[in-house]
């Protein structure tokens, strides 16, 4: 199971006892039975005579001094309550006798007590203290009647013993009908109470330990590069366009890295080419989806309908020159009057004595689709040259030839004095003999698509036979690169991802 992780495991953990604590109560309060229950404590324990027997003789004043055989009295305070979820009547004592419960001191003899309620809305439960209703004492016991107590409701015996040291043990017994009869845990007046009851200190430390342990987790895995999105194994193509090829490649080469058991094979021989390709494979395929992923300089045609569309980034583009022709840059209508064979030499545009060449793509590119559309307005000439250094036919206004690759176009413009060509803007240096041309004046540039309306650029699209299944290795990939880390790649070449704030309006084509 791919989601079990340490990670995953603590947050589960720490998710199950936050849960826990907050619907454990309302569940226990609706689910778990009620019982009535007693519960007591004993609140004071302390001598009073000058012959304790647990060492700790006290100051004798007043009535205590005047008393016989008082050198070992011992006062204690109970405090008996009503703390379970339901009230008490008197029916629901159990015991026999006219007495509902009974107090035990171990060692020692009861000489006298008192009953005290300082609540004076609990006042009306001293009226039940009385011997018809079974007050008594005997000995090492006190029987006392059969108390009605509300929840929350409480008094509280003063008792004077003798005959015995400070802590004895003090018991209550007594029946009572679906109910106990117990000593509870309340802290007594001398006690510095507790901040949180047990439970909610166990709470409290099983979600700190889960806390501190997801955060250990994550700082130690921080450096540790997080894998694609979704991994996937298996075979994927990626083909289409040239000038998108040395993105595609990286995106593939770091995929296969971080994804062991995928192989990704990039094989690109331009938009239309790839485009056709992607097509005939899904026909191929009989209703499913090949294993195949077609990059394109801008959007496909009308004739391939079962073709999904995702768009992946904004793709500057440029014209290169070579560096025997200094100008810098170039306008539109000078590049389209280059293509029309007005302009035959580069001295007619104030440059040196050479002829024009125009080195293109052949009529698969897709950047040469992108360069028809976005500045020529129209098709290209007729190819007129094989080797692009002169015509093929005397008769010929214009040389032009056509090359495979955008690798080739540069590296020809770059070694024929007066070639000019188009190729994406790539953030390499590239071959050296040529540069650049600003165009109308615009530098080109990715950030100045939105900023200054740098007119050169297209959508890279990324095509795939139909839908492909979301557990596939296509479906892994493309979302690695328009989703995942690959968007980092795209920008180091030069493109902006559509993913990107800045590239919405141009990835939606405004």
């Amino acid at each position: 199971m791919k989601w079990l992780n340490p990670e995953n495991v603590v947050a589960l953990l720490t998710a199950v006892v936050g849960v826990a604590a907050a619907v454990g109560p309302f569940w226990y309060e609706r689910r778990v039975p009620r019982r009535k229950r007693i519960g007591y404590r004993v609140q004071m324990d302390t001598p009073i005579g000058g012959d304790a027997r647990n060492g700790h003789g006290t100051v004798r004043l007043g009535l205590f001094d005047d008393s016989p055989d008082m050198s070992d009295a011992t006062l204690v305070l109970i405090r008996i309550e009503n703390d379970g979820a339901q009230g008490i009547s008197a029916a629901d004592y159990t015991g026999p006798d006219t007495h509902g419960l009974t107090v035990h001191f171990t060692d020692r003899t009861v000489r006298g007590l008192a009953v005290t309620q300082t609540n004076p809305e609990h006042a009306h439960l001293m009226a039940h203290f009385t011997p018809a209703a079974g007050m008594r004492h005997d000995l090492n016991r006190i029987h006392l009647p059969k108390v009605p107590l509300n929840r929350g409701q409480h008094y509280k015996l003063l008792v004077l013993l003798g005959e015995g040291g400070v802590g004895s043990p003090v018991r209550v017994t007594g029946g009572l009908q679906d109910g106990d009869v117990m000593p509870n845990e309340s802290t007594t007046p001398d006690d510095k109470p507790p901040l949180f009851s047990r439970p909610a200190r166990m709470i409290t430390v099983a979600l700190a330990v889960c806390v501190v342990a997801l955060a250990t987790l994550t700082v130690l895995r921080d450096n540790a590069a997080p894998p694609p999105m979704g991994c996937a194994t298996g075979k994927l193509t990626v083909t289409g366009s040239t000038a998108f090829t040395p993105v595609a490649e990286e995106l593939a080469e770091k995929y296969q890295q971080q994804c062991p058991g995928s192989e990704v094979t990039v094989d690109t021989h331009g938009s239309t080419a790839g485009i056709r390709g992607l097509d005939e494979e899904g026909r191929a395929a009989q209703g499913g989806s090949p294993p195949l992923i077609a990059l394109s300089d801008g959007p496909k045609s009308n004739g391939y309908p079962a073709l999904r569309e995702s768009r992946v980034a904004v793709s500057a583009f440029a014209l290169v020159l070579n560096d025997r022709v200094p100008l810098k840059g170039l306008t539109t209508t000078q590049v389209r009057r280059l293509y029309a064979g007005d302009i035959r030499n580069w001295k007619q545009l104030g440059g040196p004595n050479l002829p024009v060449r125009l080195v293109s793509r052949d009529a698969n590119s897709g950047t040469r689709q992108v360069f028809q559309r976005r500045i020529l307005g129209r098709g290209e000439p007729a190819n007129s040259s094989q080797d692009c250094v002169g015509p093929d036919d005397s008769s010929s206004t214009v040389i032009r030839c056509e090359l495979d690759s955008t690798e080739q176009v540069l590296a020809r413009v770059a070694a024929l004095p007066g070639a000019i060509g188009y190729s994406e803007l790539r953030s390499g240096t590239g071959p050296q003999g040529l540069h650049r041309l600003r165009l109308d004046g615009r530098e080109p540039s990715i950030e100045h698509i939105g900023a200054d309306g740098y007119p050169y650029h297209e959508i890279e699209y990324a095509y795939t036979y139909g839908s492909p299944p979301a557990d596939s290795l296509v479906s892994s990939f493309l979302a690695y690169m328009t989703r995942g880390s690959g968007q980092d790649i795209m920008r180091t070449h030069g493109h902006l991802p559509c993913a990107a704030p800045e590239a919405a309006k141009p990835c939606a084509g405004e």
